[in-house]
């Protein structure tokens, strides 16, 4: 139904490399394919078939575990419109409690609507989210008011534009400053 590499790692690894632990449900223990490191990203793909046999409304919803006693983080979710994702695997670094025991990788078959959306989409809106209000507050250090509107300068978009790429050349951890 699925497979999976860890890029530097391993070969393709298939649905049978898993436990499965419930009708749906899979989990993959990093500790039994003897890794030299911890892998830091995962493509998992679907195979033509399943992809093609994937209920309406459904789709294979991927975790990851970073230790044992961490809870398991949604990754994304694949599906005949997304028959494969390269995921960048948390660390067990990333949490503030102690990891122990080792890292599971989880696949499930879900019903898609209930998924939410991958961390990757929720940077990026939160990204966007941040970039917007700091150009909303470039706009009102520049505006009058009109009848509840803001009324700004014709350049303004240029003019925050240009200070943003010099902040950004002058300081390289400012565009990261966005993230959350």
């Amino acid at each position: 139904m699925f497979g999976i590499v860890f890029p530097d790692h391993t070969f393709p690894l298939d649905a049978t490399a898993f436990a499965q632990v419930a009708p749906n449900s899979w989990v993959l223990d990093l500790s039994t394919l003897a890794l030299a490191a911890a892998p830091r990203s995962a493509v998992v793909f679907l195979l033509p078939a399943a992809a093609a046999a994937l209920p309406p409304g459904k789709a294979v919803a991927i975790y990851f575990q970073a230790a044992a006693n961490l809870p398991f983080a949604f990754l994304g979710a694949l599906g005949p419109t997304r028959p494969s994702a390269s995921l960048r695997l948390p660390e067990a670094g990333d949490d503030p409690e102690p990891a122990v025991g080792p890292a599971k990788l989880g696949v499930a078959v879900e019903d898609a609507a209930t998924l939410p959306p991958p961390p990757d989409e929720q940077r990026a809106e939160r990204v966007a989210l941040r970039v917007g209000e700091n150009l909303f507050n470039f706009m009102q250090s520049f505006c009058g008011a009109d009848g509840g509107k803001l009324v700004v300068p014709t350049d303004i978009l240029d003019r925050w534009f240009r200070k943003f790429q010099e902040r950004a050349k002058k300081d390289p951890t400012y565009v990261k400053s966005f993230e959350f």
